[in-house]
């Protein structure tokens, strides 16, 4: 008797157990999902959803053409209050050193590695120990590191200094314009892919499985110090050269002398850096931070102002008072009447109605769109986009890419919110910086 009531309990037991799997038959949804609240990322401004028109609103002055009035939309966006500074910059390249330092102790001392999780679970390949402390003091360890740095012949003045040139960083991205192919599309009915995909070198590979589409390259992150002397002829930027970057005095200055490989480059390492975080405490790494579209950069500059000419609204760039309200070439020959020679600090001026500061003058600033003169023609008016990987051997027009703002180098004309131009992605300039975006989860 006992045994029949033991298992009439656990037929019981089954059955409600199998009954609530169906929740009465009704869709409810997946349980137990937590509702999310994205909160405001350090240092970015909130730039809600709306529609705009795009195009100057003055006369085209060079007579280009390239821009024309059209009514575009787009979604919700964070982005950088300022544009990226010298010392946000310089924690990537330290990142960098740092990680190649850890990683070239672990090939000779195990404390730098972590071959097991916490359960003695091996970890293919092992990650790099962070919590570890590099002990310079310790002859091992500094005979494995002088490699990084440069040998005595090329030293200035005998110091001991990072060689700037073996600071490269391996990254990767998912590159999803090539997935999204039909033709790069997996077969149900041959069960396999059956497309071709470019990679970095541009190789053309055939498609076996979704790595593939994990596009994988490296680059030199260290910023082109020499190009303040390069962008100018005949004419005395040798303090800059050898102090604007490293000199605490510039940290809240813009980084200048990156490439557009480079700004995109520390764009995924700042979404890896926050997602590691966010892993660590157990929440989902979902951000990616990114290059702004070149119909994002327009819409947040205008701040919410149809039809405004710059950024503050108005149509001149002075102000009641007589002052200028950019960082800019305000007149022949004259570039310090706006209050600097060449770059200033971030956030000097005022910022538009959205909170963002220097989105006109100061540095222009790279966006992800490449350039193309016909672009607003074809682009979709639902967050208008127009990318183009170039592949090494490209020819220069395929290697535009899009700046936006105006420098301080620029006259007035550069600093409207319509006006486009362009640089190549390859180049380094001591009037170009960048900032990021992430988009908003959601809409609102």
């Amino acid at each position: 008797m006992k045994k029949l009531i033991s298992l009439s309990f656990v037929f019981a037991v089954l059955i409600i157990s199998s009954c609530s799997n169906y929740r009465g038959g009704e869709l409810t949804g997946v349980p137990g999902r937590a509702r999310y609240f994205e909160p405001d990322p350090f240092g970015m401004i909130f730039v809600p959803q709306g529609s705009f028109t795009t195009g100057l609103n003055d006369q085209d002055v060079p007579w280009s053409q390239n821009t024309y009035s059209r009514n575009v939309t787009l979604d919700p966006f964070w982005m950088d209050e300022t544009e990226i500074t010298n010392n946000e910059y310089r924690q990537f390249v330290f990142w960098v050193r740092d990680s190649i330092m850890r990683r070239m102790l672990g090939e000779v001392l195990d404390d730098f590695v972590i071959s097991e999780d916490q359960f003695g679970n091996p970890i293919d390949p092992p990650s790099l120990n962070w919590d570890m402390r590099i002990d310079f003091r310790d002859e091992e360890i500094s005979e494995t590191l002088s490699e990084l740095y440069y040998n005595e012949q090329e030293r200035f003045y005998s110091r001991k200094e990072i060689d700037t040139r073996k600071l490269m960083y391996e990254y990767f991205w998912v590159d999803l314009k090539q997935a999204a192919k039909k033709s790069n599309r997996y077969n149900y009915q041959t069960k396999k892919y059956e497309g071709y995909v470019t990679n970095a070198d541009g190789e053309r590979i055939e498609i076996q499985d979704r790595s593939n589409f994990i596009i994988r390259d490296m680059v030199n992150i260290y910023p082109d110090t020499l190009c303040w002397i390069a962008d100018f002829t005949y004419s005395f930027n040798e303090p800059l050269t050898t102090r604007y970057f490293w000199h605490p005095a510039y940290d809240n200055y813009p980084v200048v002398g990156i490439t557009w490989k480079q700004a995109s480059a520390f764009c995924i390492w700042r979404t890896n850096y926050l997602n590691a975080a966010l892993a660590m405490a157990g929440q989902p790494a979902v951000h990616e931070y990114r290059l702004p579209l070149e119909s994002e950069w327009e819409y947040a500059a205008r701040g919410g102002l149809e039809h405004s000419m710059y950024p503050w609204g108005g149509y001149y760039t002075r102000n009641k008072e007589g002052c200028f309200l950019a960082n800019f070439k305000p007149l022949r020959g004259n570039y310090i009447d706006d209050g600097g020679s060449v770059t200033l600090a971030v956030g000097t001026y005022q910022p538009n109605e959205y909170g963002l500061y220097d989105m006109a003058g100061n540095v222009a600033e790279w966006t992800a769109s490449a350039y193309d003169e016909s672009a607003y023609i074809f682009t979709h008016d639902l967050n208008p986009d127009y990318k183009y990987n170039a592949l090494p051997d490209d020819p220069p027009v395929l290697k535009r890419k899009v700046i936006r703002g105006g420098s301080w180098k620029d006259i007035g004309y550069y600093l409207q919110n319509g006006a486009r131009t362009y640089e190549y992605q390859d180049t380094a300039k001591s009037y170009i910086g960048f900032r990021c975006v992430r988009s908003y989860l959601g809409s609102n």
